[in-house]
């Protein structure tokens, strides 16, 4: 009778292999993730303070308590509507669907993703070289700022209720975490 002999596979080493492989996809599936919440967090930023811009500066909403007080006084305010939270309330549920206008870019050095306007606010012409425009990134990208618009609404709020300087980066890299790979990024790059 003969035997046969059968060689064996080292399992820890195809664990090892398998582990390796599973960490190097993650990683890569976690950059591109990354890439496209700060891409749309930017746009977010991007559009909102644009869409504050368009608002006459002279236009104001009435704030406060419309209740009289004992003095027959009422402690109402004016305020300035572009920067008023129900103008940025408004402009939180509407304001994704501004994503259907943007491209992704890739970077050939780094690989990194960034997402750019493809229609411009006022008709000018745009360079358009390099940038994927595709229904799918679309989609993508309005799911983030959706996600992004609903779980970070009151520090947007928070941030844009006032007129500041390097808001996204401010918001995006340092009080959310979503593109802190992305300090170096310039202003206008989105």
């Amino acid at each position: 009778m003969r035997t046969v002999r059968t060689e064996r596979v080292s399992i820890p080493a195809a664990l090892f292999v398998a582990a390796a492989v599973a960490a190097l996809m993650s990683a890569v599936s976690g950059r591109r993730s990354q890439d496209l919440h700060c891409g749309a967090c930017r746009a977010l930023v991007d559009e909102l303070e644009w869409e504050i811009a368009q608002v006459d500066p002279r236009k104001t909403i009435q704030m406060g308590s419309f209740r009289i007080n004992p003095d027959g006084s009422q402690s109402v305010v004016e305020v300035p509507y572009a920067r008023s939270e129900t103008h940025l309330t408004e402009l939180l549920e509407r304001i994704c669907e501004k994503m259907k206008e943007y491209g992704e870019k890739v970077d050939p050095a780094t690989q990194r993703k960034s997402y750019v306007r493809i229609v411009s606010h006022d008709g000018t012409k745009m360079d358009l070289s390099g940038v994927k425009i595709d229904g799918d990134v679309a989609s993508s990208l309005k799911f983030a700022c959706e996600s992004i618009a609903e779980e970070y609404e009151d520090e947007l709020i928070e941030f844009l209720s006032h007129e500041a300087d390097n808001v996204k980066d401010r918001l995006c890299s340092k009080r959310t975490d979503l593109c802190d790979h992305a300090l170096h990024l310039p202003h206008d790059e989105l």
